[in-house]
């Protein structure tokens, strides 16, 4: 066979032809407009990086916090701008040729992530904290990052009073493909803005400025395992492709439904092979439940909790959680919704695992980050009764989840920075004894939001289960709404024993120091507070916004 007749064969096979040569090329089709609040964050992440390169060093600090806050800000302001304008509703459209869906999930969560992310923010700025160090005021970033713990180096970068400013940047690049993350509409989209918000996390999590080694420890724990979670979501992506002949999310649906016209020749024989389509589905699974920290994929949750600067905890454990649930809402609903019968009983183990193991190991913690960490793991498991519901007030349900959980996890990790001793942030618990008598106002701000992380009456986390146990129950999940009440109450006992040990412990006379924080933290933490009462007083605002996002576009 000649090499013309070759080409011919792979061209027309593909259904590509080949250009005429008076045709022209055409250019993608962009919509700027909706893409804007990605486009503003990645602008502004670049813009940090040449910030670093030539903003004098004095000068970074300043202008790097500036530019983040007015990024998100800005960017939050285009997000609502593209709701009231309808394209969380009856303009819901898809972009960049397909690759990005502009509806109201995409729209909701985005807006979700970029404030808690911008609250996020004023824990990364604080620097009131530590004590000043050589006359410099320091954060809880190393002094310089590249340096070996312990070196001459690092020691002479402390003395020269240097900060880590690239920490704002790499936020910024990290929010971006969280951005990114739950509106893709491809799964090529969705592995890209999966690695760009992950690389910047890998190196947050090892840039603390107190316990250098634990912190890098953690970074390589994560880096480890996150490189395991995204092969398998790209061994996965391939048998999907495999399985439909596409990578985006419609056509597959189509296959999955039946509902395709036009069959690729070349992938006549493995498409509709349903072993592709189930191991590449419950391998793309395990990569977004990885993300969440679902058990059994949740081993690098506590370590990473631990290890990273508190600030950076914070982040993560609110942020990322939104993107992930965000695309594992878009897969489970609009991918496969052929197949909820069939991940149905996995969905089910995974929720089942995840409350019960959370909250059981939860009750041995000795370590406040620790304690949250594996508190994070039984929340993902309570958000998980709501996806498996499998109907629209599930999707609405897990929308209002997570803001609840977001706001009192950015304020719980907030507090945690403020309780000081000689080592710098003291998260042993025996040292929090008695703290409601040293500083009854943290102590009862503390209180509140592990009040709401049990779901007590009055706060948002009493609304955000209601809400998701409701849905599971109507959608014919009322087993896993008994388990999810068990791992509540179970949950509630670690929760009330820290609230114990605060206010009714007697006071270490070695034990630690409450800090002044600066209005930053302050902020942060205020918020916390208020969404957290809000929430649990007058939820029906929330859950109506929730309710009329729940629409995804296909």
């Amino acid at each position: 066979m000649s090499a013309t007749a070759v080409h011919s064969l792979w061209t027309t096979a593909s259904g590509v032809t080949t250009f005429a040569a008076d045709k022209k090329f055409e250019a993608p089709v962009i919509e700027y407009t909706q893409l804007a609040p990605i486009l503003i964050v990645v602008g502004v992440a670049v813009l940090g990086v040449l910030v670093e390169a030539f903003v004098p060093r004095r000068a970074r600090y300043h202008t790097q916090l500036f530019l983040t806050v007015a990024a998100l800000v800005a960017a939050f302001a285009a997000v609502v701008g593209l709701a009231t304008d309808g394209y969380a509703t009856t303009k819901a459209q898809l972009a960049a040729m397909g690759a990005i869906a502009v509806d109201g999930p995409s729209l909701f969560l985005q807006g979700l992530i970029l404030l808690t992310s911008l609250v996020a923010v004023f824990t990364f700025a604080e620097r009131r904290l530590d004590p000043e160090s050589h006359g410099s005021r320091v954060d809880s970033f190393a002094a310089q990052a590249a340096s070996v713990p312990g070196s001459d180096s690092e020691k002479a970068a402390v003395r020269a009073g240097f900060t880590t400013t690239e920490v704002f940047p790499l936020v910024l690049f990290s929010v971006a493909g969280m951005l990114v993350f739950p509106a893709a509409n491809d799964l090529l989209t969705l592995f890209v803005a999966l690695e760009v918000f992950s690389l910047p996390l890998y190196l947050l999590c090892a840039v603390a400025r107190r316990k250098r080694l634990m912190s890098q420890e953690a970074a390589v724990k994560y880096f480890l395992l996150g490189a395991f979670s995204s092969a398998f979501l790209l061994f996965g992506i391939a048998l999907l492709y495999g399985y439909a002949g596409s990578v985006s999310y419609a056509r597959i649906a189509e296959v999955v439904d039946g509902s395709i016209q036009q069959i690729d020749p070349v992938l006549a024989d493995t498409m509709g092979n349903d072993t592709l389509l189930l191991i590449g589905g419950a391998m793309i699974l395990t990569g977004l439940l990885f993300k969440v920290g679902a058990v059994p994929f949740h081993m690098w949750t506590p370590d990473v909790y631990q290890g990273a600067p508190t600030p950076v905890t914070g982040f993560m454990a609110t942020a990322t959680k939104i993107a992930g649930f965000g695309a594992l809402l878009r897969l489970l609903y609009v991918v496969v919704p052929g197949l909820t019968w069939d991940l149905r009983p996995v969905m089910w183990g995974v929720a089942i695992l995840t409350m019960v193991g959370g909250a059981v190991v939860a009750v041995t913690q000795t370590d406040i980050k620790r304690l949250l960490a594996y508190s994070s793991i039984v929340h993902a498991g309570f958000i998980l009764a709501g996806v498996i519901a499998a109907t629209p007030e599930g999707i609405s349900s897990v929308l209002f989840y997570l803001v609840t959980y977001s706001f009192v996890t950015v304020g719980a990790f907030a507090v945690v920075t403020l309780v000081r001793d000689a080592g710098g942030e003291a998260t042993h618990l025996s040292k929090w004894a008695g703290l409601g008598r040293r500083s009854p106002l943290v102590a009862a701000v503390f209180a509140v939001f592990l009040l709401a992380f049990a779901g007590i009456p009055l706060t948002s986390g009493f609304s955000g289960k209601f809400a998701v146990f409701k849905a599971a129950a109507d959608g014919g999940a009322s087993g896993l709404v008994v388990v999810g009440v068990i791992s509540s109450a179970i949950a509630a006992f670690f929760y009330i024993r820290v609230i114990v040990l605060m206010f009714f412990s007697e006071p270490k006379a070695d034990g630690p120091t409450v800090a002044v924080p600066s209005p930053l933290t302050m902020t942060t933490i205020a918020i916390g507070v208020a969404f957290t009462v809000v929430l649990g007083v007058a939820p029906q605002y929330f859950l109506d916004l929730a309710s009329q996002a729940g629409v995804f576009v296909r």
